[in-house]
């Protein structure tokens, strides 16, 4: 239990490169769920995301089998998958169906990539992300990732809340809300993949949904809900990093502990206020 408290240990192990280069694409990556977390939230998609997820997870061993760049084959399924859940799937209960479907048959493929590939180990990495070996590649990548859903986001972020808050209306007043939904979700697939890449895709989640999640149960200002999604995201990714380097525990079980007690307290302290 110790461990967890040679402040000395953690310290020097921040020293090394690759370490600084973890917490940076973490920190990229907790900015990115931050941001993107509310709109995700209300616009239902939490399953999308998870969807997402798992399609990149397939994209990857896909990319493995074929010898190419990992980071390309999770980015490229991610994207596919969410542009597909974004088209076919505009009502959440419609959504959900197409998403179940696509995300059955992509699996079982992402099973049989892996079996033919032979390297079980290389798979069950992308289920349970691999950080510390980010490299600069993959620091390089997470940054593009970032610039790229950013700016995009920055630039379709009113019309996309208008279309989230009110769909009927916006349609009528001639937001094209097919076409954002297909770009907010390639951006959500963009986000997913890259998340793949670092924590892995059965914990995507606990970045891309829950600070959203515990930030919503305590404001209802969007900008406000924001603000503290990026904050719970920062303090989730970058604090289980740190948290996990001294007793060398996986980085996803600090994040996501971290991401989950942040939750709890917020839920705690939104239904005091309600009573």
């Amino acid at each position: 239990m110790g461990q967890f408290f040679e402040f000395s240990a953690t310290g020097h192990l921040l020293s090394y490169e690759f370490v600084q280069q973890s917490l940076l694409a973490i920190a990229l990556l907790g900015l990115i769920g931050g941001v993107l977390g509310p709109m995700i939230v209300a616009r239902q998609m939490s399953f999308a995301v998870h969807g997402a997820a798992e399609l990149s997870f397939t994209g990857a061993a896909a990319a493995l089998l074929a010898g190419v760049g990992v980071n390309i084959g999770g980015v490229i399924g991610a994207v596919i998958a969410a542009a597909v859940f974004g088209l076919l799937g505009q009502r959440a209960r419609e959504r959900d169906s197409v998403i179940g479907v696509v995300m059955a048959f992509g699996l079982g493929l992402g099973v049989l990539f892996l079996s033919l590939h032979g390297r079980v180990g290389q798979g069950f990495a992308l289920l349970t992300g691999q950080v510390v070996s980010v490299g600069t590649d993959g620091l390089i990548a997470v940054g593009v990732t970032a610039a790229v859903v950013l700016v995009v986001y920055a630039i379709i972020y009113r019309p996309l809340l208008f279309a989230s808050l009110d769909p009927r209306v916006a349609e009528t007043a001639g937001v094209p809300t097919r076409l954002l939904s297909v770009v907010f979700a390639i951006l959500v697939g963009l986000a997913a993949a890259q998340g793949v890449q670092i924590i892995g895709a059965l914990l995507v989640m606990s970045l891309l949904i829950t600070p959203a999640a515990a930030a919503s149960r305590l404001t209802a200002n969007p900008t406000t809900v924001l603000v503290l999604s990026v904050v719970f995201a920062e303090l989730a990714a970058v604090g289980g990093l740190v948290l996990s380097l001294a007793p060398e525990l996986p980085v996803s079980v600090a994040v996501t502990t971290i991401s989950f007690a942040i939750y709890v307290v917020c839920r705690l302290i939104g239904m005091r206020r309600r009573d």
